[in-house]
């Protein structure tokens, strides 16, 4: 509960929390800014653009590996789908041998957005922790994890794609 959280000093700037807020801070307007700008340029939001660079890459890929391949849930997958099919920026095609699945691809108008999108399509976030060496994600993979503890955060959250919260 947020209640149970200990009062920050008056001045956070003078301490080595209120150093590390600032770097937070800077993270999160970051990621935020990269989703603004693909919002901008696409006219759809940033998880429907990664969506969309999965499909292109992926041609005929079906909901669940939609899922699997962005770390989401297939439940946001599929509402991602829906989102892409609504507008017309994806197809679907019935398996010759499944009738039941489903393969996504990319229709004209949804290879036009890609063209006009600054990436990287995932974000910028995934693109530098991509770029850490092992010793540091492993470092901030452990400090993270205390501070998710500190907070009492709801770890479902971590199925929560950023472009859409």
């Amino acid at each position: 509960m947020l209640t149970d959280l200990p009062i920050p000093p008056a001045d956070p700037g003078s301490d080595q929390a209120g150093r590390v807020l600032r770097q937070f801070r800077i993270v999160f307007n970051a990621v935020k800014l990269h989703f603004r700008q693909v919002e901008t340029a696409a006219g759809i939001g940033g998880a429907q653009v990664w969506a969309l660079s999965v499909i292109e890459r992926r041609p005929g890929i079906g909901v669940s590996d939609l899922g699997r391949a962005m770390d989401v849930h297939q439940s946001t997958a599929s509402n991602l789908v829906k989102v892409l099919l609504e507008r017309g920026l994806i197809s679907t095609v019935r398996d010759r041998d499944d009738r039941r699945a489903l393969g996504l691809h990319l229709t004209e108008a949804g290879a036009a957005v890609l063209v006009n999108v600054p990436g990287p399509f995932a974000g910028v976030l995934p693109g530098a922790l991509a770029e850490l060496d092992p010793a540091t994600l492993a470092r901030l993979e452990n400090d993270l994890d205390q501070l998710i503890a500190a907070l009492h955060a709801d770890r479902s959250a971590a199925m929560v794609l950023l472009a859409e919260g």
